[in-house]
């Protein structure tokens, strides 16, 4: 059986990502392709790589261009999918790659967003304990931040089997440029990214610490705090995190690694790597994988993991084209199977 799908903010690069995956979906027919400010341009003038479909004209991002789909995907601007999600009929598959519905807590939302609250849905991703179960036959679909799919991914295994304290849990990723979006602005130019590194959303401010402390108290079964550093890196794209966490008392390092290796053992797309080996951006560049490896620092009593994905893929399309695939009851590795580009 073939699903249409239409995908909305197609200009973007997450929108872009989501294209290049569904073109070599075997199940998905690529319908209506939209975008606001740049409706009537062809694709092919703003997503070169996509030649498939370079002659495919932008319609504008309205309901009823999206509506008739099997599924609808809204790669828009966080705070403008709430209304247009809202409009679309409800046996429609609807996949928010924007952050209007991915929190549980209406003041949380509102601290960090400055607007009011859309309301939760089903969160994408499968790899957390109980996730795949509830996007089953799922009709609405909160695709999580590509910061957060690395730090859950890294973290909650831990926090589940209860190896870890709940409190003093530290996060610093780095992360290639597209993830701030493809509009201009100046300090994501070449000539100041090129052969430098800096921080942002220092002290608390990023907005994907609260979603991160969500995931990870859900998966802890009770609140976890933690202090997040992003850190813009001179590439494209790629997420390199490193997270630690206080390992509980009497806690030894073979049963951290056990409790890792058992969370992922069936997952398609989470590896965890040999001893001795560390994860690398480039390996898993273009690729819905995520790569990971842990240490134990004994001085300091604390887990250290370090986990690589790709912002765009795993961290926004590919795990949005993974959560169409079980809510389709589709299987979940279709159009996914991609390895890793390199060099």
């Amino acid at each position: 059986m073939t699903f249409t799908a239409a995908i909305s903010g197609a200009s973007g690069y997450a929108g872009g990502e989501i294209l290049r995956l569904l073109a070599n979906h075997p199940e998905i027919e690529i319908g209506a392709i939209t975008a606001h400010s740049n409706a009537g341009s062809t694709l092919g003038e703003l997503q070169p790589q996509l030649h498939a479909l370079a002659d495919r004209v932008l319609q504008d991002t309205t309901p009823e261009v999206l509506a008739g789909h099997d599924v609808v995907f809204l790669a828009l601007p966080h705070g403008a999918s709430a209304d247009i999600a809202a409009q679309l009929p409800a046996d429609t598959l609807v996949i928010d790659a924007g952050a209007d519905h991915r929190l549980q807590d209406p003041a949380v939302w509102e601290k960090f967003y400055g607007s009011p609250h859309a309301g939760t849905w089903p969160y994408g991703l499968p790899e957390l304990p109980g996730h795949r179960e509830r996007l089953a036959g799922a009709r609405r679909i909160a695709v999580p931040g590509c910061y957060p799919t690395s730090v859950l991914l890294a973290l909650a295994p831990g926090f589940a089997a209860g190896l870890l304290e709940h409190d003093d849990v530290v996060v610093v990723s780095a992360s290639g440029t597209s993830g701030a979006g493809k509009a201009v602005k100046a300090h994501l130019l070449g000539s100041e990214v090129m052969g430098s590194m800096s921080p942002y959303g220092v002290g608390g401010g990023h907005r994907h610490t609260p979603e991160m402390e969500q995931g990870l108290s859900l998966a802890a079964g009770a609140p976890v705090s933690l202090s997040f550093t992003p850190t813009l890196a001179p590439m494209a794209r790629g997420i390199l995190t490193t997270a630690t966490a206080k390992v509980r008392l009497g806690v030894e390092y073979h049963a951290l690694r056990e409790a890792w290796e058992a969370a992922y053992a069936d997952e398609p797309f989470v590896r965890i790597l040999p001893e001795g080996q560390w994860p690398t951006t480039k390996s898993v560049l273009g690729s819905n994988h995520a790569t990971l490896q842990l240490a134990f620092d004994e001085h300091a009593g604390r887990v250290i993991v370090s986990a690589v994905i790709d912002n765009l893929t795993k961290g926004t399309a590919g795990g949005a084209v993974q959560s169409m695939n079980i809510a389709l009851g589709l299987d979940e590795t279709v159009g996914l199977t991609l390895q890793g580009t390199a060099p």
